[in-house]
């Protein structure tokens, strides 16, 4: 039996952890996984899978199976790329993480250009608004708004995102425009939190550099970047987003921009992936081609400044 093929089905089993999930994505019935499984287990000499009626879960030799397998899988790629001077050759799958909202007004719409350059990528695209656990739920990279603390990953640079405050129309209406900090005392602001059951801290913003919070009241909280742009749209309250997300409303005057000498610093953008020794290169053409999608779109200050 292929013992390529055995890592294969082995690695998309712990990233799914589903042996029915991996078989149906692999093309092969259950039973044929299980046997596969089973014969690099005993190749191996080691249980590599805990099967439970709910749930297949990586044993810790199975986690350094893991890891070992998608670094060799990786070079096995790359070793096949050399021969192939097509950039359309290019094939495998990418489990990819976008934010919600990028990725509905900018990435998917673009993404047929990519697809129709590479053909032979399968492409499985998750989004969310929660930070992923890149190396536990399989995702090849992750696309990241804000500050980084996944120390372990490599994190290239795109750009950075520069934020506004604003509300809509109706919500000044009833409440007035604030001109100043000491106006925002009466006035609401849409919280935006990831977790529910935290609070934000506030009111952000940049003052000779430093950033600065003033404590805001607020009628409403939320955990997604959809809900809170809505909430916004609903005349809730205040909120500070990226410019560049919010430029239909503005253009249409869904949406008021407000107080722009307290904005809150730019959030910096960031592609995530693995530490690996050879990059995959169906992977690296997806990052080359995201990032040249976004470059246009984000500020080109340097990262980390």
């Amino acid at each position: 039996m292929n013992k390529l093929e055995l890592l294969r089905t082995f690695v998309r089993v712990s990233e799914l952890s589903s042996f029915t999930l991996a078989g149906e994505q692999l093309g092969l019935p259950r039973s044929t996984v299980s046997e596969q499984i089973r014969a690099l287990e005993e190749l191996l000499g080691t249980r590599l899978l805990n099967r439970t009626t709910r749930r297949v879960q990586a044993t810790q030799d199975g986690l350094q199976l893991y890891e070992r397998s998608k670094e060799l899988l990786a070079r096995m790629d790359e070793i096949e790329g050399l021969f192939h001077s097509d950039k359309a050759a290019l094939t495998g799958r990418l489990r990819v993480d976008l934010p919600t909202l990028m990725a509905r007004r900018i990435i998917l719409p673009n993404l047929p250009s990519f697809v129709d350059c590479h053909p032979g990528v399968e492409l499985e695209i998750s989004c969310t608004d929660r930070q992923v656990d890149l190396l536990r739920e399989g995702f090849d990279c992750v696309l990241r708004i804000g500050t980084l603390s996944d120390l372990d990953l490599i994190a290239r640079p795109l750009g950075q995102l520069v934020q506004i405050n604003c509300a809509s129309p109706e919500y000044l209406q009833r409440f007035g425009a604030p001109q100043s900090l000491a106006d925002l005392h009466h006035h609401r602001l849409i919280h935006y939190v990831k977790n529910l059951g935290s609070r934000s801290p506030g009111f952000e913003y940049l003052q000779s550099g430093t950033l600065q919070v003033q404590p805001m009241a607020g009628a409403i909280t939320v955990n997604s970047t959809e809900a809170y742009e809505s909430a916004c749209l609903a005349g809730l309250g205040l909120i500070q987003a990226p410019a560049a997300g919010l430029e239909n409303y503005l253009q249409r005057g869904e949406l008021v921009p407000l107080l722009p000498d307290f904005v809150p610093p730019p959030m910096p953008v960031s592609l995530l992936y693995a530490r690996q020794q050879h990059l995959p290169p169906r992977l690296r053409a997806f990052m080359d081609w995201l990032a040249a999608l976004l470059e246009p779109r984000l500020d080109p200050v340097a990262y980390g400044n």
